[in-house]
């Protein structure tokens, strides 16, 4: 069972992000211990060769669009509460968005992390961050290749908190 879940009175999982009425709710962090919490996410954005090329050679007629997808990872990160419903507004202390080139796939790998020390995990801030980012370098390269995707966007890691460390298998 999912990691994600509280245990009701009956000892039966249950969503923490719902009461005992079944209604949305706001997890109450205020008694959970300030940790140092990290995690990371990634995601991939899969293009022609020739945009891949374009983009890599800095010889896309918009600019750098790695410089502008990293920004946009980190403002989407530190606006993940504005997006999210139920998400925790955090004080993130670090955010960082690296690209890695995969040319046999034709696709851009982004990776991001996320840092702070709080009550609450960063897991959704660091997949906020990758989203943002592959959005952004499909936004930036559309007209040029408007057949790109967009997937595998996952948490690899997570540490810090009550639940310990974990990482993808």
């Amino acid at each position: 069972m999912s990691k994600l879940v509280d245990q009701n009175e009956s000892n039966t999982p249950s969503l923490s992000h719902v009461n005992q009425h079944g209604e949305a709710n706001m997890v109450d962090v205020s008694n959970k211990a300030v940790t140092t919490r990290v995690a990371s996410a990634e995601g991939f954005v899969k293009m022609t060769a020739e945009t891949l090329s374009l983009i890599s050679q800095g010889k896309h007629k918009k600019g750098d669009v790695f410089a502008t997808a990293r920004i946009a990872g980190i403002q989407g990160a530190k606006k993940c509460s504005d997006l999210i419903p139920l998400c925790h507004p955090l004080m993130l202390t670090k955010v960082s968005v690296e690209f890695e080139l995969l040319p046999e796939l034709s696709s851009v790998k982004v990776l991001a992390l996320a840092k702070l020390s709080g009550q609450t995990g960063v897991e959704m801030e660091a997949l906020t961050a990758v989203s943002v980012a592959c959005l952004t370098l499909f936004d930036m390269c559309k007209a040029v290749d408007p057949e790109m995707e967009i997937y595998g966007i996952k948490v690899l890691t997570k540490t810090g908190g009550k639940t310990g460390d974990w990482q993808r298998s």
